[in-house]
């Protein structure tokens, strides 16, 4: 259970520090003078969409195997399909 934490702490470092995010905070950081406030508004929910999804699939990636992705993402897609049969 303490490995499972300390893995899911590194993780969640790792999103962070991936160079995609470090990237675009830098971008946004560089050019936000040269934003509107609009632009900056979607630029700040890119980013954190981007280290939201990239923390929960790192941390995924320790929390399930292979198989239990597998049958979650397989899940997620029967959901989908019946949310559009029923439209």
């Amino acid at each position: 259970m303490i490995s499972t934490a300390i893995q899911i702490q590194e993780a969640t470092g790792d999103a962070v520090t991936d160079f995609s995010t470090m990237l675009m905070a830098k971008k946004i950081s560089e050019h936000r003078e040269s934003m509107t406030e609009q632009e900056f508004i979607e630029a700040i929910w890119s980013y954190s969409a981007h280290l939201a999804s990239l923390t929960a699939t790192l941390v995924s990636n320790v929390c399930l195997t292979k198989d239990q992705m597998d049958e979650m993402i397989n899940t997620i897609k029967e959901f989908e399909q019946l949310e559009k049969e029923m439209e």
